[in-house]
């Protein structure tokens, strides 16, 4: 096999699934801030969220639909570019990802429907029902992923028959040892993204001086989502490494640039440096003395393994995840302050009027994707150069092509996906610039959430005109009320 095959086979997926993780992430965040926020306004009858929930639908609707499109490519990939992968191991992946299907999917998709078109046609109980069954498919879903995704890095409850991975059972397969670690990581993940995604989108509205209860009112709820949810997230992410460090000894040297042990020391935390893999070093290297053995270890002077302790070819590439690792948790400490200084502003009676954290807010939007994307790399790249970990490396895993012929692909990928997906973020931040339309205050709107000031046409919910041509940034309505469905048309 052609090396630089699969590099690009390499590359190929990568690039796919970093459009992808994306997508979920935000679907998985916005169902469930989708049905806090019909909960809210059936509850307490407060128009102010049901103009959220107007509001987010759009965009949960644009991303839910790039979501797929995007899996669905890169599940093709398993059989054009990594078929010896699906040869080996499909009897564990095949059934997970159909469980996915069967239970996830068609929940998602037997409710969506509900869900986007059916406010003004079901009642308000069957309809909560539909958002909350989106939002439990979105987390069904991540955990077949996840669950599979596990598998491939601490693989339990197999056997190897005449060179092909049979499952032996079942529970052991789905509850892996890092399964409950990764799947914990990832779902806060989302929601984290997801504030900081709601929080920005807000402080962009605030300082812009285009401030109404709604913006307020997820103003709000995002800083107390992202006060919550980012020291949960350290401390999972603690329990994550040191998972790893029983599991993937290796993973966790390349991530902390950890070469070799001096007999009777602790292990220091690199801050920074340029891990060098020819030379078996780091470069420009900045230490504290003793604190990466009280990280990892949780004692002062506890050993773990470098990576000379590995053969050269079981080694992960030190020089990309060392980096990529700091870049996740460099935004995590970001985040953590986010949240702390919004508490501090709240208690100050300031969260509405300080523009600092407003700023500070709109430039940590992309964070939570950002984070995402550089803790998936960490965790695929430190898992080099096995595809399933200790049974199949990645050289044994990738389809008999031509290095050509996986480069017009990648070539073609990159060009179509830049252009839909690039489309498609571009819809979403258009709708996002817009920003909620205030109602009536609290009152609470006659007929069912359905029947407010729904555009008509498909691109209006980012154009700034109402159904009747009314402007609807300056609070135009439509001579009669539009039902939902003509707000959702085109959106998937």
């Amino acid at each position: 096999m052609d090396l630089d095959a699969l590099l690009l086979s390499r590359i190929q997926f990568a690039f796919t699934i970093s459009f992808h993780i994306i997508f979920p992430a935000i679907t998985i965040g916005l169902a469930s801030y989708l049905t806090v926020l019909e909960g809210a306004w059936l509850y307490t009858k407060r128009r102010v969220y049901l103009d959220l929930y107007q509001f987010w639908i759009k965009i949960f609707a644009v991303a839910f639909g790039m979501g797929v499109v995007s899996g669905v490519v890169m599940a093709y990939q398993f059989g054009t570019n990594w078929s010896e992968f699906s040869r080996f191991a499909g009897g564990i992946t095949g059934p997970l990802l159909a469980y996915e299907v069967l239970t996830a999917f068609f929940l998602e998709a037997g409710f969506l429907g509900v869900m986007l078109f059916g406010m003004k046609r079901v009642g308000p109980g069957l309809h909560m029902f539909s958002t909350a069954a989106v939002a439990v498919g979105t987390l069904i879903s991540s955990t077949w992923i996840i669950a599979s995704n596990s598998w491939m890095h601490t693989p339990q409850g197999h056997e190897i028959i005449d060179g092909i991975v049979v499952p032996v059972d079942w529970v052991a397969v789905i509850l892996n040892p890092s399964f409950p670690y990764r799947l914990t990581h990832m779902v806060i993940a989302a929601f984290l993204a997801t504030a900081l995604l709601v929080g920005a989108s807000a402080a962009w509205q605030m300082l812009r001086r285009h401030d109404n209860p709604a913006v307020r009112t997820m103003w709000s709820m995002a800083l107390w989502m992202v006060l919550a949810t980012a020291p949960l997230q350290a401390i999972v992410g603690d329990f994550h490494g040191l998972n790893t460090l029983e599991h993937q000894p290796a993973k966790i040297a390349a991530m902390e640039g950890h070469w070799e042990n001096t007999p009777g020391e602790g292990v220091p935390l690199t801050l920074f440096a340029i891990p060098d893999m020819e030379q078996e070093r780091n470069r420009y290297a900045v230490d504290i003395p003793n604190l990466g053995s009280l990280i990892l270890t949780h004692s002062w002077d506890g050993q773990f393994a470098g990576l000379k302790e590995f053969a050269p070819e079981d080694r992960p590439n030190s020089t990309i995840v060392f980096w990529t690792f700091r870049v996740m948790v460099g935004l995590g400490l970001l985040m953590i302050a986010l949240g702390l200084w919004g508490a501090w502003s709240r208690l100050r009676g300031k969260l509405h009027s300080s523009r600092g954290l407003m700023r500070f807010a709109l430039l940590m939007g992309p964070a939570g994707l950002v984070a995402i994307l550089a803790g998936w790399f960490t965790t695929e790249i430190g898992r080099q150069p096995w595809i399933v970990q200790g049974l199949m490396r990645t050289s044994e895993a990738v389809s008999a092509h031509a290095a050509g012929q996986v480069g017009l692909s990648l070539a073609i990928f990159v060009v179509v996906y830049f252009l839909l997906f690039g489309a498609g973020t571009v819809y979403i931040l258009r709708i996002i610039d817009r920003g909620p339309e205030p109602g009536d205050g609290d009152a609470p709107p006659e007929g069912g959430p359905g029947l407010h000031n729904q555009p008509g046409r498909p691109m209006s919910a980012a154009s700034g005109r109402s159904a009747d041509g009314g402007d609807a940034g300056t609070g135009g309505r439509t001579p009669e009320l539009q039902p939902v469905a003509a707000n959702r048309g085109g959106m998937v």
